[in-house]
């Protein structure tokens, strides 16, 4: 293989690979704040999306006024998901909460396909379409989107956690939750902003890949799984290790093409995470570190 092949594939896992780590973001704020595995996840990516083409063709507005707004719709959804169906079964199992999700995944998917059908749709690409030429490789504007927004939301993200009081609570009730609740932090809040949290960066997920791969009813459990398994490989209880595992999957997965057949290419995601769990089941960065805050 020639550099410039395998700059280009690079490129590419980069690419699906930052999308995977904003799913994956979502996994691993809701798995820190409440032990749950949310696998409606992946639909918030789906209703970002089909949202944005809805708002964009059908209502009329400007690209940016439709995918900023779908967000917030999209954010709202985590917030009334998280109340209606969520909280008032805190009580109870993590494993019935987790059915919760499944059963929640299954309702938005039936919902999406009966409101916007079974055809994909599009959006049209941020900044246009011609290419740029990188070192032999090429680079079409939208994934620079991807990858920029992916770079800005981590950095905001981390500001978050570090510059804020909310943002410090939310890592109080990660590290210990009983002794959060005692020192006076409102848990139940810090839930409900991880569910908001997490819905956002889905349907940012979303908004940023349907102009290059198109989108559907059906799309959020695939990219729901690829999300998860990205979130395990680097650390459910990490939202570092979950970028990092988010990114390393969409390499790997691209570089399979090259090198492998791209037939595997699927099949690359679910034997890392199997790998994983059987090797180092808290994930590449998910050693839980005692941090003062």
């Amino acid at each position: 293989m020639q550099f410039d092949q395998f700059l280009q594939y690079l490129i590419s896992g980069l690419t699906s690979g930052s999308i995977y780590a904003l799913i994956a973001l979502g996994f691993t704020l809701i798995h820190n704040s409440t032990q749950l595995i949310n696998f409606a996840q992946g639909e918030f990516v789906m209703l970002g999306g089909l949202i944005a083409v809805s708002l964009y063709s059908a209502v009329g507005l400007p690209l940016v006024v439709a995918v900023l707004l779908s967000v917030i719709i999209v954010t709202i959804i985590g917030i009334v998901f998280e109340r209606t169906a969520i909280r008032p079964l805190k009580n109870t199992s993590v494993i019935t909460l987790i059915i919760v999700t499944v059963g929640a995944s299954i309702l938005m998917k039936n919902i999406a396909m009966i409101l916007w059908g079974r055809d994909a749709q599009a959006l049209p690409t941020f900044s246009g379409d011609k290419p740029i030429q990188f070192l032999g490789a090429s680079v079409t504007p939208q994934a620079i989107w991807v990858i920029l927004v992916t770079i800005a939301t981590v950095v905001l993200l981390q500001l978050f956690y570090k510059r804020t009081i909310i943002g410090k609570a939310m890592k109080a009730c990660a590290i210990n939750p009983s002794a959060a609740r005692l020192m006076g932090i409102n848990t139940s809040s810090i839930v409900m902003l991880s569910f908001a949290l997490s819905a956002g960066f889905g349907a940012m997920a979303g908004v940023l890949i349907t102009p290059i791969s198109m989108t559907s009813y059906s799309v959020g459990g695939f990219l729901g799984l690829k999300g998860f398994a990205g979130a395990v490989l680097g650390g459910l209880d990490n939202p570092v290790g979950a970028v990092v595992g988010g990114i390393t999957l969409g390499i790997l997965e691209s570089l399979s093409i090259g090198f492998i057949d791209s037939g595997y290419k699927d099949a690359i995601a679910f034997l890392i995470l199997l790998m994983v769990l059987f090797i180092r089941p808290s994930g590449i960065l998910g050693a839980r570190v005692r941090e003062k805050v």
